[in-house]
């Protein structure tokens, strides 16, 4: 692929087909509010993810600040979280006046680490936001049982893990609520958007007057809400993409075997870990290096891959316990120093979409086996 490669590559529909439903558009003049194209994408994503209940939003931000609305968690208290996570997961805690406070991650998984969770709950508690990072499924089991245990309410930031299944159980329907990105770095897309998806049908309505301003009609407001509606251009971008996300994931899988190929032995290079039971969205290509093991550092591969024309990311880094303002917050641990903090200087991501070719990922190989 021309240089520069970057980890992200939005996929993109046929132009032709684009205007197609542009065309659709202009003819109806219904430019948001629930449009029929809105309509058509909701009830296709509703199936393709497999969740009774699918809401779409304008972007993840705006419907995660509302899945943690529509529980009325109590002002002031806290939501146990991970630091290992894009700013978005801490601030839509803070924007609902809840604290976050933060736990460390599971160093195999490196998602939200039960033990950790559990070490972290007082009487203060009210929810706890899990991420499946980078495409690697929390221990859902084990979070629901101390949800359970603690009567906490149970959240997912499911941003990474599109399409994805536990046991053949769609993702989407673990926890109180879970909240998907269709921003255009993500293997899904909108070009800005996101979902809340539930387990439960009768979480529609409320859902719905959180995306809406509260609106039941034309005379009544009966909920305090937020503008969170997508529009007709956004559903036009995500009706076209859907078929495309099959083929783009075939093609990340070849790609996550070409890079496995030369990476797997490499002493002080960990991968993404497997988990059985689980399809992956394939969203990232993750890994974490030893560099007292492996030679080098991650930052001096970042460097080497750069000078080639090659960006890969250091994602997270820094986590959100270095951002302004939540530093100085602690992360709760089972460990005598967090994961979280090592990690941060080790992980990082490879250019990993279908625009990586037979020789992006030779020039890769180079670098990381010279």
């Amino acid at each position: 692929m021309p240089r520069p490669l970057y980890v992200a590559r939005p996929i993109l529909p046929e132009r032709d087909d684009f205007i197609r439903l542009v065309d659709e558009v202009w003819q109806s003049r219904v430019l948001s509010n629930g449009g029929p194209l809105h309509q058509r994408l909701e009830e296709a994503l509703r199936d393709h993810l497999g969740v009774p209940t699918g809401l779409l939003f304008n972007n993840g931000t705006i419907a995660l600040l509302c899945a943690l609305k529509m529980f009325s968690l109590p002002p002031g208290s806290e939501v146990i979280t991970t630091p290992l996570t894009f700013a978005a997961t801490a601030h839509a805690i803070t924007w609902n006046n809840l604290v976050p406070v933060f736990a460390d991650i599971d160093p195999r998984t490196l998602t939200l680490c039960p033990a950790s969770v559990e070490k972290a709950v007082t009487a203060r508690t009210s929810a706890i936001v899990a991420v499946h990072v980078y495409g690697t499924a929390c221990d859902v089991e084990a979070l629901a049982a101390i949800a359970d245990r603690h009567d906490l309410r149970l959240i997912y930031d499911s941003a990474h893990v599109f399409g994805s299944t536990i046991d053949g159980r769609a993702i989407g329907t673990f926890g109180d609520a879970s909240v998907f990105s269709f921003h255009a770095t993500k293997l899904f897309h909108t070009l800005e958007g996101g979902m809340i998806t539930t387990n439960r049908p009768e979480d529609a309505e409320s859902i719905g007057y959180l995306r809406n301003f509260g609106i039941k009609n034309e005379d009544e407001v009966v909920a305090v809400g937020i503008n969170g509606k997508m529009n007709e251009m956004q559903a036009i971008v995500g009706l076209l993409n859907l078929p495309l996300v099959a083929p783009e994931r075939d093609r990340r899988r070849r790609l996550r075997a070409a890079f496995g190929d030369f990476l797997t032995d490499l002493p002080g290079i960990t991968l993404q870990s497997e988990q059985p039971g689980v399809t992956g969205s394939e969203q990232y290509f993750p890994l974490v290096v030893d560099e007292t093991r492996f030679g080098r550092s991650r930052d001096d591969i970042c460097r080497e891959l750069r000078d080639i024309g090659i960006f890969a990311r250091r994602y997270f880094h820094p986590i959100c316990t270095d951002f302004g303002p939540y530093r100085g917050k602690p992360i709760v641990s089972t460990r005598p120093h967090p994961h979280a903090e090592i990690v941060k200087h080790r992980v990082l991501c490879l250019p990993f979409h279908g625009g990586v070719d037979d020789e992006d990922v030779a020039d890769i190989r180079r670098v990381f086996t010279r």
